[in-house]
């Protein structure tokens, strides 16, 4: 299916900006330290993050998406070290000092469970966790995100999965959001920023 979308037009289907979540919360991506962005699709925030000096990983299951993600850190001028792989196929072992995981509610309940332990695992003690999505209220406004409610956030799902962490972020909010074809409207948000105890 992501591959369909990305190769379906030439454009970035998300933009080539960062996720306005990034943008505002700069003090939490520090030079030097190693990131992940998963599920990147085409690089827009792991390459704005390697701008800002981090030594960034990606990667994305879509041969597409990587691709122009290649492209737009070249056009950057900036190194990140893009993998072509699906969630089940990353190696979670790996930890980073911040792991940035935007819009990637493609899991339901069954799967989430699962899907945060990966997260978990990829940061390191101390290190930190940058979770970005929708709530319920976003099937309605139908500006972007899949159309299964059971998918989205609510503070308290992401406070039980992640209360044992230092939470030094968690809001839910609308906002207006323009980030190419995929998110284009008033939009129902989730933030969360949490650091794994050293």
């Amino acid at each position: 299916m992501w591959e369909e979308r990305y190769s379906a037009s030439d454009d970035y289907l998300f933009g080539r900006e960062p996720a306005q979540f990034l943008r505002e919360n700069p003090g939490w991506l520090r030079p030097g330290q190693s990131g992940l962005a998963v599920a990147d699709g085409e690089g827009r925030n792991s390459v704005y993050m390697a701008g800002r000096g981090l030594k960034m990983t990606a990667f994305d299951m879509s041969e597409t998406a990587v691709k122009r993600a290649r492209a737009l850190a070249g056009e950057q001028g900036v190194s990140v070290d893009f993998h072509l792989s699906d969630w089940q196929g990353w190696d979670w072992s790996r930890q980073f000092d911040l792991v940035a995981a935007i819009f990637v509610q493609f899991m339901g309940p069954d799967d989430r469970p699962a899907q945060f332990a990966n997260l978990r695992a990829a940061v390191r003690p101390g290190g930190i966790l940058m979770l970005h999505g929708y709530t319920p209220e976003q099937i309605a406004l139908g500006t972007g995100g899949p159309p299964f409610v059971e998918n989205m956030y609510t503070p308290e799902l992401l406070r039980d999965a992640f209360g044992d962490w230092e939470i030094q972020r968690l809001a839910a909010y609308e906002r207006d959001v323009q980030e190419g074809r995929g998110h284009s409207g008033k939009s129902a948000l989730i933030d969360l920023i949490a650091r794994r105890p050293a």
